[in-house]
C-alpha cells in the first residue's frame, strides 16, 4: 500500500523532530547529565528523607535539610580522618626518599648494576631534586584548582536540584498520575516504585560492599603491621564504591605503602587482596546486587563496562541503577504485550442459588 503525501510528510516531520531532539540533547549533554545526577541523588535520598520525616514529624523541607546535613557531616568526618595522616605520610615520604635510595646500595644485585651503569648515583641525584620539582609543580595547580572549583559548583547545583525534586517529588508524581488513565496511572506508579526501590537498594548495597572492603583491608593491614591503617582503609572503602575495579585501585595504594615495610609485606597483602577480590567479584557483589536491584551478574558486568566506556568512572557508578531501571521498563512492556492467563481455580464455584456446604 502506497503512502499518501500527508503520511510521508508526517513521517519526515517525526524523523526531523527526533533528530533535532537528539542534536539539542547532545548540545546540552552537560546539563542533561547534571539533571540525571540530580534525579539519582533525589531517588537515593528519598528513603532517608521519608524516614526522618516519619520519625521526627518535621516538615519535608526540614527533613531534607537534616539528611543533607548528615551527609555533609559524614563527608567532613571522613576528610578529617583521611587527609591529615595522608599529608603527613607524603611529607615524610618526600623527606625519606634520598635515604631510601642510599639504602639500595646494600642490595647485591643493585650493587652490580651500580658498578655497571652508576644506577644508584643517578637515582640519588634525581631524589635530591624531588623537593624542588614538587615546588615547581605548584605553578601547575591553577588548572587543577579551577577544575576543582567547577566540580564544587556542579555538586552544589546537583544538590540544589535534588532538593527541589525531593521537596516537590510526591506532588509531581500525583500530578502525573492524575493526568493518566487508571490503568496507565497504576503502571506508572509500579514502574516508578520499583525503579526507586532498585536505586535505593543499589546505593545501600554499594555502601555495604565498600564498608566491608574497607574493614577487610583494615584487618589485613593491622595483622601485617602496615602503617596508617585507618586512612588507607577509608580510601579503600571510597574506591570500592566503583564497581568491579574500585577495590583494585585502593589495593594498589595500600600495596605501595606496604612496599616500604618490605617486599614480603606487600606480597602478603596482594595475595590476601586477590583472594578477597575473588570472593567480592564472584560471591559478595553478585549476591548483593541481585538481592538489591534484581539484576543478573552478567548484566551487572556488561552495564558497568558500557557505562565506563561512555562516561568513565561516573558512568560505571550510574550503570547498575540505569540497567536496573531499563530492565524494569522492559519487563513492564513485556507484561503488557504478553499478559499471563488467569489460573483457574481447582474448586468449582457452586451454582447460583445453591446453599453453602456446612463446615
Amino acid at each position: 500500500m502506497n503512502a499518501t503525501p500527508a503520511q510521508t510528510a508526517r513521517t519526515v516531520l517525526v524523523v526531523v523532530i527526533i533528530a533535532a531532539a537528539i542534536y539539542v540533547t547532545w548540545l546540552l549533554r552537560d546539563v542533561v547529565l547534571l539533571a540525571i545526577l540530580a534525579v539519582f541523588v533525589a531517588v537515593a535520598l528519598s528513603a532517608p528523607v521519608a524516614f526522618v520525616e516519619r520519625v521526627t514529624h518535621a516538615p519535608r523541607a526540614l527533613a531534607i535539610f537534616l539528611v543533607y546535613l548528615g551527609v555533609v557531616g559524614i563527608i567532613v568526618l571522613v576528610g578529617l580522618v583521611v587527609v591529615p595522616p595522608l599529608v603527613s605520610e607524603i611529607e615524610e615520604f618526600i623527606r625519606q626518599v634520598p635515604s631510601y635510595v642510599r639504602d639500595l646500595r646494600d642490595n647485591p644485585t643493585l650493587q652490580h648494576w651500580d658498578q655497571e651503569y652508576g644506577l644508584v648515583a643517578k637515582l640519588e641525584g634525581e631524589a635530591n631534586k624531588l623537593p624542588s620539582m614538587l615546588g615547581g609543580a605548584v605553578s601547575e595547580l591553577e588548572s587543577v584548582t579551577i577544575g576543582a572549583a567547577e566540580r564544587i559548583a556542579e555538586s552544589i547545583a546537583i544538590l540544589a536540584v535534588a532538593f527541589l525534586l525531593l521537596l516537590d517529588g510526591p506532588r509531581l508524581m500525583r500530578l502525573i498520575r492524575s493526568q493518566l488513565t487508571p490503568e496507565r496511572a497504576e503502571r506508572f506508579a509500579r514502574i516508578t516504585t520499583q525503579a526507586a526501590r532498585a536505586i535505593g537498594g543499589y546505593v545501600a548495597g554499594a555502601f555495604a560492599v565498600a564498608a566491608l572492603a574497607g574493614l577487610a583491608a583494615f584487618l589485613a593491614m593491622t595483622v601485617l603491621g602496615i602503617p596508617f591503617a585507618i586512612p588507607l582503609a577509608v580510601q579503600m572503602a571510597f574506591f570500592a564504591l566503583i564497581p568491579l575495579v574500585g577495590s583494585a585501585i585502593g589495593a594498589i595504594v595500600i600495596a605501595l605503602v606496604a612496599a616500604f615495610e618490605g617486599p614480603t609485606t606487600a606480597i602478603a597483602f596482594l595475595v590476601y587482596f586477590i583472594v578477597y577480590q575473588q570472593v567480592e567479584t564472584h560471591v559478595l557483589g553478585p549476591f548483593v546486587y541481585k538481592r538489591t536491584v534484581q539484576l543478573r551478574p552478567v548484566l551487572v558486568i556488561l552495564s558497568v563496562f558500557a557505562g565506563a566506556s561512555l562516561l568513565g568512572i561516573l558512568g560505571a557508578l550510574l550503570a547498575i541503577p540505569a540497567a536496573a531501571t531499563i530492565q524494569i521498563v522492559v519487563q513492564e512492556i513485556w507484561r503488557i504485550r504478553h499478559p499471563q492467563p488467569a489460573i483457574p481455580s481447582d474448586t468449582p464455584e457452586p451454582p447460583a442459588g445453591a446453599e453453602p456446604e456446612p463446615a
